[in-house]
């Protein structure tokens, strides 16, 4: 009777052990997964950051040099070309119609929207002032919207628009994906981010983060 009661015991207090072994075992491998899932993810945002960085320096580059794409060979910002001209003094919709085209081709105009370029894609590409970046991102992309107004359904000459969505088009998706950017500090990684940071007068600013 004893040794049966010794066994059972014994028994008691092997599965206990056992549990906690699986317990920890679990716990182990699921924060392995979750520090694994987590390095997957800042490693395809540093990725995203460094395709959208690449957009906005081949539009700068193309527009001041002329490479033969969006801006022909001759016709770059440096070859006395206008930036905006062509562009705002297409606008053929929406509310702002006329002032867009009152801007095409100022002096400022073109000096603005080129440093915009240049600045949100630098501070992409090194992974810095995403904030400040995805601010001004979200400016230009929204004045871009309000250029080609998609929830036009047809022109000011009364031509169709062809506008294939009426609220969401690559601006907001491009304004869409610098705040996320932003948001995740997405220049930590395969970037400028940490050491931008930790600098003082960043330290002291956030939104200068």
């Amino acid at each position: 009777m004893a040794l049966h009661g010794h066994s059972h015991r014994a028994g008691i207090r092997f599965t206990f052990r056992r549990s906690g072994t699986t317990n920890s075992t679990a716990a182990t491998t699921a924060d392995h997964a979750a520090a694994a899932s987590a390095t997957a993810l800042a490693h395809t945002l540093a990725g995203l950051r460094v395709l959208t960085a690449s957009t906005f320096l081949w539009a700068f580059f193309d527009k001041t040099f002329g490479w033969g794409y969006a801006t022909h060979s001759g016709k770059g910002w440096i070859d006395g070309g206008s930036p905006t001209k062509g562009f705002l003094s297409s606008v053929a919709a929406g509310p702002m119609e006329s002032t867009f085209h009152d801007w095409a081709g100022d002096t400022w105009a073109d000096w603005l929207f080129m440093l915009g370029l240049l600045g949100i894609g630098l501070a992409l590409a090194g992974g810095i002032a995403l904030r400040l970046a995805a601010v001004g991102g979200t400016v230009l992309m929204g004045l871009m919207w309000a250029a080609e107004w998609p929830p036009a359904r047809h022109l000011s000459d009364g031509t169709y628009s062809a506008s294939s969505n009426p609220l969401i088009d690559y601006h907001v998706l491009y304004a869409a994906v610098l705040i996320t950017l932003a948001v995740a500090c997405a220049g930590r990684t395969w970037g400028l981010g940490r050491m931008w940071e930790r600098l003082p007068f960043v330290s002291r600013n956030g939104w200068l983060k």
